[in-house]
């Protein structure tokens, strides 16, 4: 059987689109599936689709297609609801795609034809991003070409959109670590892969729970859970600062023994500014992988749910 994970936040116009959807396709390729739905703290009647979902599954008793609701206590974030969708998933294969049909589920079935051939993680590569923000493009391409030269793993068309093998599943539920990225472990992990590319459509209906500073948080917190290069940077920074420093030592070395006096406070106070300004970006990336540090620590759960529903 395939499990299809759907994380779901604010997503009640799109449950029960992605339900007839994703179902009629698997019930004209035949291949048994069983939607996992994920509410992530909706504000909306989200979870209300999810059991009429499951509800509808159970009534029409079709071999093709299982539904399985899972609701959080609250909002606890994608990552969090992918991980739960995978930790409830009992197909042999896991695909996790969103819930507003951006990934397109005609590519489920290639993906499960690849699956079948042996192949472990089948990737879901963007070969078009569909209509965006500029502004909202370029920044992504700059989070993952940063990313990739962090991790050494090329990101720049990753994507949620993914199947995984079941040992896969086990493997990536299995760290310990709270603070993880979804698309940056299921590349680490490794195994026997290769890739499929779709182009991202348009959203079904609904728009994006995404804001700039969402996005902005998004690409930080999961920089520092992947990569400790911003760690690397506090020690170039320094680097470069004490290279400068030198260099007007010396500067005033020479003008002292040539007989000429410093003039004014100028270059004191663009010293001081510069080297303080260093000092505190630098304080604040240490201080922010000592939070991270501080989380792991605590051992909280990534997420509570309250209800599971299934037909």
């Amino acid at each position: 059987m395939l499990s299809i994970v759907l994380p779901a936040y604010n997503e009640n116009v799109n449950i029960m689109k992605a339900y007839h959807a994703i179902k009629k396709i698997m019930e004209n390729a035949e291949i048994p599936a069983e939607l996992v739905y994920v509410n992530d703290g909706s504000k909306d009647n989200t979870w209300e689709e999810i059991c009429t979902a499951a509800k509808l599954a159970k009534k029409e008793k079709s071999d093709a297609i299982q539904v399985k609701g899972i609701n959080f206590s609250r909002n606890f974030g994608k990552e969090a609801a992918v991980l739960a969708g995978l930790a409830n998933a009992s197909g042999e294969a896991c695909v996790v795609m969103d819930c507003d049909l951006q990934h397109p589920p005609e590519t489920l079935v290639e993906m499960y034809s690849l699956w079948q051939q042996g192949y472990e993680v089948v990737e879901g590569v963007k070969r078009s991003r569909g209509k965006e923000n500029p502004i909202y493009k370029t920044g992504a391409k700059l989070f993952y070409r940063l990313m990739t030269k962090a991790t050494k793993i090329d990101m720049s068309r990753a994507s949620d959109f993914k199947l995984l093998d079941k040992k896969v599943v086990k493997s990536i539920l299995s760290m310990p670590e709270r603070n993880m990225f979804f698309r940056g472990l299921s590349a680490w992990v490794g195994f026997k892969k290769t890739e499929i590319e779709f182009d991202v459509q348009e959203r079904e209906a609904g728009e994006s729970k995404w804001s700039k500073w969402s996005l902005v948080k998004y690409a930080v917190k999961n920089i520092a859970a992947f990569s400790t290069a911003p760690m690397q940077l506090v020690t170039i920074a320094g680097g470069l600062t004490f290279f400068g420093a030198v260099i007007l030592a010396i500067q005033t070395l020479v003008q002292y023994f040539m007989g000429h006096a410093v003039q004014g406070f100028t270059t004191v106070i663009l010293l001081l500014l510069i080297i303080g300004s260093v000092i505190m970006m630098s304080l604040g990336i240490v201080g922010y992988y000592i939070a991270k540090i501080y989380e792991e620590v605590k051992r909280r759960p990534v997420y509570i749910i309250s209800e599971v529903i299934h037909n």
